[in-house]
This record gives C-alpha cells, sequence and structure tokens, in this order.
C-alpha cells in the first residue's frame, strides 16, 4: 500500500460517502433520474450521483433477469406444458416410435392429462419432423382430431371438423425448415408446421370397441417416401402419471431442450435474447450457475402465480351468459397471433389451465365442434371450495347434437381431480351418464363437494382437503339455442 495515497484515498471514501448522504430519498415513482438521488425500488435501493449509478448494480440486474425469467414463463407456457406430455408420455407408455398412438381409457391413464375429457377415448401421438415429412392416411368414421405444432397451434383439423369431413383421406405434415412445394400432389391436404415437434390427437367419437379395431387397422403413418405402414395402438396401460408443466428448474430444463430442437420463430426472437443471459441459448447446454438458478426458480414461481390469478380473474375476457359466472374457456384466436399483436396472456391462461386448440373449440358452428364453458366462483361470486358442497341445475333440453358432461379439475394440477376415485364416473358427470337422476321436467341436478346429499349419491362428485377444483362443463356439437344464448347454466349454489 502506499502511504502517501492513504489520505487522499480516505478522503474521496469520505466524499462518496458524504454524496450517498446528501443524495436525495426518493420513491421509484417521484424519482427524476437526475443528479444525486437514493432511490428505493420494488428490488432493492439504488443511488445515483451524478447521474452515474453508484450503488445498486447487481439489485438492477437481478431485477432485469428476475422480470425477463418471470415474463418468459408466460411466454413459453403452451410449448413447454406440450413438451412435458410428450416426453412423460414417452416414457410411462413406451412411445417413442413415429406410429405410436396411446390410447388414452381408465381413469388413471386419462388423470395424467391436463384438463382431459373423460367421455370419450383419446388416442394421442407425438412426433418429430426433423427426419423429414411424415404422411397421415385417416379413415373415415365419426373422429374429431387434430395436427398440432408444439406451441399448440393447429396445423390441420383431422375428421368431422377438419378438410377430410369425416370422409378420411391422406395428410402430409411438412417440417418448418422444408419447401412444402416439394409435396405438391403426394396427398389429399398438405400442411407446414412451424415446429419439428408435433401433435396427432383423435377423439373417437364413436367409442365401440369395434370402431377402434377400424381406426387401429386403417390409420397409418409413415415417413414420405418411406413404405406406408400401420399405426401401434398402446392400450391398458393403466398408470398414474403427470402431464402438468413441471415447477422449478425442470421447467427451464424442457424449455432449454425445445431451443436445441427446433428453429426459432420471427416471433419469439426478441424473449431467445431475454433468456441468454440466463442460460438458455441454441447450442448452449443447460448448466446455470448458482445465481441463474435462483433467478429462474423465482421467476418461473411468479409467473405461475400471474398466470393463476389471471385464469381466477380474468381481465380479458367477459362472461358468456350476462349476470352469472360462466366463461367460454377458449377465448383467444387459434393462430395465437393477430395483425396488432401476439395473444400472448390470453394463449397462456388457456394452455396453463387446458392443452391443445383447434378451429372446432373456439369457433364452432351449429352442429359441429365442441364449447368449453368454466366457472370457479357460485352464485355469491365467492370462489369454490374444496370443504363445502353445491349444487349444479342443468335445465332440460341442453342444446347438443351428441352429448353434454361435466368433468371436475384440480386447481393444483389442472388435470382430473383425484379424489380417491378409480372410475371414471368418479370424475365426471352428464348425458352418457347411466346413473344419474333426472327431475320430473327433464332437467338434473349435480352436486360436487365434500358430501353428498341424502340419494343423490349418483350425481355427485367429491372434493378433499384444501384442493380446489373447477369444473369444465362440455358442449359436444352445440346447437342453435347455445349461440343465442335462449340456454343458459346458472351458477352453482353452496348448499353445505
Amino acid at each position: 500500500m502506499n502511504i502517501r495515497k492513504l489520505p487522499l484515498a480516505i478522503c474521496i471514501g469520505g466524499l462518496f460517502a458524504s454524496s450517498l448522504l446528501l443524495a436525495k430519498e426518493i420513491t421509484l415513482d417521484k424519482a427524476s433520474l437526475t443528479g444525486d438521488e437514493h432511490i428505493t425500488t420494488p428490488y432493492g435501493d439504488v443511488t445515483i450521483n451524478d447521474n452515474f449509478i453508484t450503488q445498486g448494480q447487481n439489485t438492477l440486474l437481478d431485477a432485469l433477469d428476475f422480470q425477463r425469467a418471470s415474463q418468459a414463463y408466460i411466454w413459453s407456457t403452451p410449448a413447454v406444458s406440450f413438451k412435458q406430455w410428450q416426453v412423460a408420455q414417452a416414457k410411462t407408455f413406451n412411445a417413442s416410435h413415429l406410429g405410436d398412438f396411446v390410447v388414452y381409457k381408465s381413469l388413471k391413464e386419462k388423470r395424467g392429462i391436463v384438463t382431459a375429457n373423460l367421455t370419450t377415448p383419446y388416442v394421442i401421438n407425438f412426433l418429430t419432423l426433423k427426419d423429414g415429412a411424415v404422411k397421415v392416411n385417416v379413415p373415415a368414421g365419426a373422429i374429431a382430431g387434430m395436427f398440432l405444432d408444439l406451441w399448440q397451434k393447429p396445423v390441420a383439423d383431422i375428421g368431422q371438423t377438419g378438410p377430410d369431413k369425416g370422409q378420411g383421406g391422406s395428410y402430409i405434415i411438412v417440417g418448418p425448415e422444408e419447401n412444402i412445394n416439394d409435396y405438391k400432389g403426394k396427398a389429399d391436404y398438405i400442411f407446414q408446421s412451424q415446429t419439428n415437434n408435433i401433435f396427432i390427437g383423435l377423439r373417437l367419437i364413436d367409442s365401440s370397441a369395434e370402431f377402434e379395431k377400424k381406426i387401429e387397422k386403417e390409420m397409418q403413418v409413415y415417413r414420405v417416401g418411406k413404405p406406408a405402414k400401420s399405426v401401434r395402438f398402446i392400450k391398458n396401460v393403466d398408470k398414474e402419471w403427470s402431464g402438468t408443466a413441471p415447477r422449478g428448474l425442470e421447467y427451464w430444463q424442457l424449455m432449454s431442450q425445445i431451443y436445441q430442437e427446433e428453429p426459432t420463430r420471427e416471433q419469439d426472437k426478441g424473449m431467445a435474447a431475454m433468456l441468454e443471459p440466463l442460460g438458455i441459448a441454441k447450442g448452449v447446454k443447460f448448466n446455470p450457475t448458482e445465481r441463474q438458478a435462483k433467478i429462474l426458480k423465482q421467476g418461473a414461481a411468479m409467473g405461475e402465480l400471474m398466470l393463476r390469478n389471471l385464469q381466477t380473474n380474468p381481465r380479458f375476457a367477459e362472461v358468456y351468459w350476462p349476470s352469472t359466472q360462466w366463461y367460454k374457456s377458449f377465448d383467444f384466436d387459434v393462430p395465437q397471433i393477430t395483425d396488432k399483436k401476439i395473444q400472448l396472456d390470453e394463449r397462456a391462461v388457456w394452455f396453463y389451465e387446458a392443452v391443445t386448440s383447434s378451429e372446432g373449440m373456439v369457433t364452432p358452428t351449429p352442429g359441429l365442434g365442441q364449447v368449453y364453458m368454466t366457472t370457479k366462483r357460485d352464485s355469491n361470486g365467492e370462489l369454490l371450495r374444496a370443504d363445502k358442497t353445491y349444487k349444479l341445475h342443468v335445465p332440460k333440453d341442453v342444446p347438443v347434437k351428441q352429448f353434454w358432461s361435466v368433468t371436475l379439475y384440480s386447481e393444483n394440477t389442472r388435470r382430473p381431480y383425484d379424489n380417491g376415485g378409480t372410475e371414471l364416473k368418479d370424475g365426471t358427470l352428464g348425458s352418457r351418464s347411466p346413473q344419474l337422476q333426472y327431475n320430473d321436467d327433464g332437467s338434473v341436478d349435480l352436486y360436487i363437494g365434500a358430501k353428498a346429499p341424502k340419494g343423490k349419491e349418483s350425481n355427485y362428485l367429491k372434493t378433499i382437503g384444501d384442493d380446489g377444483w373447477f369444473i369444465y362443463f362440455r358442449l359436444y356439437a352445440p346447437t342453435e339455442p347455445f349461440f343465442d344464448k335462449s340456454f343458459k347454466l346458472p351458477d352453482f349454489e353452496k348448499i353445505d
């Protein structure tokens, strides 16, 4: 140490300390950001002297990255949620080949899917286009399905709501980095996906064993230019599993995996730049530092809290029937983007609570498609509780050409509610439920809550502990009275 310079150093240090004391103390909303100010922010204190930041440099960096991580969670929810399903399905059901379709029927199988319906079988396949375009021969029959990309954006509908109108046909799905014109004339319908990872989902409207065998025999999935190959249906696995997006660092591990497998869309490049300082980038192995890991965990937790709040307290949607608590669940455009904006919050809320999208969901026409109605509050506007019991009065003549159903979901997992039941009827009721007791006028009263009213056990779904719940009231092939709102569901009434 240079002793001769020590007094000068002490002097400078003293002057700096004095400047901190002299800096005007002020809250962030009152800060002029000029001269000398000591600013209190939600993240910590920041001091500027002569307009330079002299205290709080790391505080600002941490705030910057925390904000970006929180918003990145909201932005990435559709893709990470779908990726979790893909990974979990492959592991649970040993479905890792091109034509491996998992058939979901039992309660355990369906209880892994976020907001799965419990009334009709699902036939699900995930595959990649990185190895070339895929051709799918879809049989004729009573099916409704879709191709989706990894952002859960529709590539094409299949079956009754698709271009084949239930008459069957051949489809080619082309990867994002291929030229779609190279495939002209090679199939009835040709579409291009914006991602390499894609989803093929079928709902068998005809749930008979004979129809299932027909689909398994006649459906084919194979690479273009390769021999046609029948699919393999994976059935009767009957395992518990989870398709809910993970929390913590596992969430970001999936996000990093997506980065390595997918091209970056133009609309996502801004978010890509924001995630890079947090260790998530193209060609970079996910190995966050201690600081990055802490911020990523906090950001994921805050992002989920923000989405859960928007899910419970919508600010971009209005109730479907005036003076009720009922919302139409799917409340955005299926492309997820308009000429003015990306529908960021709208899509994130749906894909936090649910999976998949199609034109048949969001823009059904009378007699086609499906509608999902949901509510989280009773007739008094209070949130539905697991320790109370409620009644839902369903008027007679629900306007559907096919059927209607009520399915119970967990607010925590957003998957079918685990109340200890072992059969599908323990989580869903509807027009296909043979045990339902109807009122004399054809209406029906359903009960959800901690305790079944005496004599109404056949019309009851059980809730337990402190796991909050919500329902989807599904109308399959809704008819005109739904659209003109002459049909209306009343709110849940708390009875105990």
